[in-house]
């Protein structure tokens, strides 16, 4: 059956859902990251708290994640000029200087700032949604993806729940990213998939998954899109973002700043 999706935006969901009980929600009505549930910054272990810190607005009950044309690298020494405006559900790192940390971006990244141990929300199992706008520019990607404590070294798996990178964006279709990455996990197979969607993601809709012991099951606008038969085993935390990434080709509409990834919510259910 073809996949049949809104011209226009999809419309929120019922935060009742069937044999699931809401354990995390965020709609976003304080003025500001709600760091009960929110930690604002971006895997911070590897440059610092300061320089990994998100830019962001709150509007009408929408956080709006930023990139602003005078941001500078969230972390020059280990991953170029790429900028990154995110916010995160845990954190761990070992001491300076040492390898010990969550999700490496370049196998030589050392510890430059220690971290407290922080878990807002890290579930294991259970339904993840939101619903967001992506954006079109070239240089930008956006994503909601969950990643593995790593308090060991194998507990590194990512399930990305969708990633929409603004070169895919075209008028009436777009190539949206999801699946899971193996990273560093022994039990996992690579399955991240990269298909065409008739969907405009410069309007609202909602990507989710569903995350059982036995499979990971995603959907766009409550539509299953592919079922994965196979599931990280430990408790993962939510990585949600927007990038820039440096690219020779830029439009006028990639000149324009800020850079803007709306959420509407986020939510976090897990089975009865």
């Amino acid at each position: 059956m073809k996949l049949q999706f809104s011209k226009n935006d999809f419309p929120a969901n019922s935060k009742i859902k069937e044999n699931f009980v809401l354990e995390f929600y965020d709609e976003f009505e304080k003025d500001t990251i709600d760091t009960e549930k929110w930690l604002p910054f971006y895997l911070p272990q590897w440059s610092s708290k300061e320089m990994s810190q998100p830019q962001y607005e709150i509007n009408n009950g929408n956080l709006v994640l930023q990139i602003t044309d005078e941001q500078k690298p969230w972390c020059p020494e280990f991953n170029g000029n790429i900028k990154c405006s995110s916010i995160q559900t845990g954190v761990f790192s070992g001491e300076v200087g040492s390898a010990i940390g969550q999700h490496k971006v370049n196998p030589n990244c050392v510890v430059r700032e220690k971290q407290t141990t922080a878990k807002t929300y890290l579930p294991q199992y259970g339904f993840f949604e939101i619903r967001a706008k992506s954006l079109d520019t070239q240089s930008n990607v956006v994503a909601l993806w969950m990643i593995g404590f790593e308090d060991s070294p194998e507990k590194s798996a990512v399930i990305c729940i969708f990633e929409v990178k603004g070169c895919n964006v075209l008028e009436n279709k777009t190539k949206i990213g999801y699946g899971i990455h193996k990273f560093n996990d022994p039990k996992i197979k690579e399955a991240f998939y990269e298909d065409d969607f008739d969907i405009d993601v410069t309007d609202f809709h909602i990507y989710s998954a569903e995350w059982t012991p036995e499979k990971v099951v995603f959907y766009i606008d409550n539509q299953e899109i592919r079922t994965i038969k196979q599931s990280p085993n430990y408790p993962m935390q939510f990585m949600l973002g927007i990038y820039e990434i440096p690219t020779e080709t830029k439009t006028e509409k990639d000149k324009i700043y800020p850079k803007k990834f709306e959420i509407d919510y986020v939510r976090g259910y897990r089975h009865v």
